[in-house]
């Protein structure tokens, strides 16, 4: 009598799983840089709009937030610019990057002489860096 049994030889299933492995050696490490390029260029674009809400402020107040008040100006009054402070200028969570690590506001700016800078330290939160880790700077 010939006993016929459905299934895959362990043969078949390991090949199947040697050709997934394979595929994700190949495959994760890209979508993995794409993740992070893709957080740049949010932190870019996040760093226009604080650029945008920091000119409205100086608009509206006269003057642009000092070192000791930072990107939290923009956030709450300033003490003394109640009168003036328009409506909040940004969101809690805008002041920080994609990687969740706040925006650093220099009134000063060394990249951007005779105005501001705008600085994400990327991804590992630290001056410096490569890749992901790069800093990124207002233009």
């Amino acid at each position: 009598m010939n006993v016929r049994r459905n299934g895959f030889t362990i043969v078949e299933v390991m090949v199947v799983v040697i050709i997934l492995g394979l595929l994700a050696a190949f495959v994760v490490p890209g979508v993995f840089k794409k993740v992070g390029k893709a957080k740049t260029k949010i932190a870019r674009s996040q760093m226009a709009i604080i650029e945008g809400q920091l000119e409205q402020f100086a608009i509206d107040c006269g003057r642009l937030p000092s070192d000791d008040e930072g990107l939290s100006a923009l956030l709450m009054p300033p003490e003394g610019l109640e009168e003036t402070w328009g409506p909040k200028y940004l969101k809690d969570s805008q002041i920080n990057d994609p990687w969740g690590n706040p925006y650093i506001y220099v009134s000063e700016g060394t990249v951007n002489v005779g105005s501001y800078d705008l600085i994400s330290l990327g991804a590992d939160g630290e001056e410096g860096g490569e890749g992901d880790n790069a800093d990124i700077f207002n233009d």
